[in-house]
């Protein structure tokens, strides 16, 4: 236990993926009176310009939707009630396989001691007591989130700290019910690439192999409004097809593997803050 407020990190890729996999939490702990810092580690410049252009075409300007996403990411850390924003600023790396991904200035080009370095100095500032950022895999392959992984895991070990550590997924019956939604709403799963080599394999785990499930339904009208605030890229995040009621029922629990914990607190646990207070 601490006599000091409670912290909760989350290190994410790109603008808007705070509020996807997050949103719900870092709302709910928000209000429950926890600091919040999330810490994003590009500048989302590979996303959609205005009346999405998307990259590679004609009059899609990184620089410009660089600043655009700056400001839906403040958007959406308001409608969040995120205590603390902090920028790493390296250039967003693309889809795996994109030229981008070999880009100097990249994420995915960046030394991995490099950014562990400057993300372990945040976390010696901020000292939280729970780490979220993504499993090895980067949760979907995406080559950005592969690399907020790896410079979280590797910043933990330049530090002294020993937060609770989560590594954010899905169980596989959620999935299941995604790929029925999509359907009903005329849109298809991804199908998953079984020689790994791409984006997709199978993504999230089986339901028993999930330790942590935190319902956040109470909070899932700001997520999806921290989702909307990402206005930009509206048309890569399906979800808000959804409406917000629909929304709220599909996405208001979150889940989360357990891979550091020196509480000694019983999984399944429903809070990412149990055994501290």
């Amino acid at each position: 236990m601490t006599d000091r407020p409670l912290t909760l990190m989350a290190v994410h890729a790109h603008p808007d993926d705070e509020a996807t996999g997050t949103g719900g939490v870092l709302a709910r702990y928000a209000a429950e009176g926890v600091r919040t810092v999330l810490v994003t580690c590009t500048d989302g410049g590979c996303g959609d310009g205005p009346d999405g252009v998307k990259p590679g075409d004609p009059g899609h300007d990184p620089a410009a939707v660089t600043a655009m996403r700056r400001r839906e990411l403040q958007a959406s850390c308001d409608v969040l009630r995120i205590s603390d924003l902090e920028m790493l600023d390296y250039a967003d790396s693309g889809m795996m396989g994109w030229a981008t991904n070999d880009a100097a200035g990249s994420f995915w080009q960046t030394p991995v001691e490099e950014g562990a370095a400057r993300l372990a100095e945040l976390m010696r500032r901020y000292r939280p007591d729970v780490v979220v950022t993504y499993d090895a895999f980067g949760f979907y392959g995406h080559p950005d989130h592969i690399q907020a992984h790896r410079i979280t895991m590797a910043a933990l070990e330049m530090t002294s700290l020993t937060p609770k550590v989560y590594w954010t997924t899905v169980p596989r019956s959620m999935m299941r019910r995604f790929g029925e939604v999509m359907r009903e709403f005329g849109a298809a799963m991804p199908e998953p690439d079984p020689a790994g080599a791409g984006a997709m394999t199978e993504i999230g785990l089986p339901d028993d192999e999930i330790t942590t499930w935190v319902d956040a339904t109470a909070f899932s009208g700001q997520k999806f409004d921290a989702l909307a605030a990402h206005a930009s890229q509206g048309e890569n995040i399906f979800f808000l097809k959804m409406g917000k009621e629909r929304f709220g029922e599909l996405m208001g629990v979150e889940t989360f593997v357990r891979v550091r914990d020196t509480t000694g607190a019983a999984v399944p646990e429903n809070d990412l803050f149990a055994g501290l207070r």
